[in-house]
C-alpha cells in the first residue's frame, strides 16, 4: 500500500522556520522525483519545489527561492522541505508528491497545514 505521510506543519510567526517531512512507503522511493506543492485558501495548487530521484537537481518557485530548501534521504524514504524566513503569504496546505514519468505514476499525500501569522 502506497503512503505519503506529511508532518511538521503548524503555526509560526513571520520570519520563523519550519521543516516539513514526507515519509514514503509502498513504492521504490529512490526511483521517483519528489515535489512539494501548496494550496492556499481560494487559490490554485502551486508547485513549490522539486528534487530529482537521486537528489542532484532541485528547482524552486520564484516565490520561495532563497528561503526554502528541498532535500531527500533515500535511505530513510523521506523528503524534506526546510522553510525559513516565512511570510504570511506562505500560509497554505503543503502536499508531498511522488512522480515517475515512464510509465507515469503519481502519488500524493494528504497534506499538512502551515500557518504564518503573528
Amino acid at each position: 500500500q502506497v503512503q505519503l505521510v506529511e508532518s511538521g506543519g503548524g503555526l509560526v510567526q513571520p520570519g520563523g522556520s519550519l521543516r516539513l517531512s514526507c515519509a514514503a512507503s509502498g513504492f521504490t522511493f529512490s526511483t521517483y522525483a519528489m515535489k512539494w506543492h501548496r494550496q492556499a485558501p481560494g487559490k490554485e495548487r502551486e508547485l513549490v519545489a522539486h528534487i530529482s530521484s537521486a537528489g542532484r537537481i532541485m528547482n524552486y518557485a520564484d516565490s520561495v527561492k532563497g528561503r526554502f530548501t528541498i532535500s531527500r534521504d533515500n535511505a530513510k524514504n523521506t523528503v524534506y522541505l526546510q522553510m525559513n524566513s516565512l511570510k504570511p503569504e506562505d500560509t497554505a496546505v503543503y502536499y508531498c508528491n511522488a512522480l515517475r514519468m515512464f510509465p507515469k505514476v503519481d502519488y500524493w499525500g494528504q497534506g499538512t497545514q502551515v500557518t504564518v501569522s503573528s
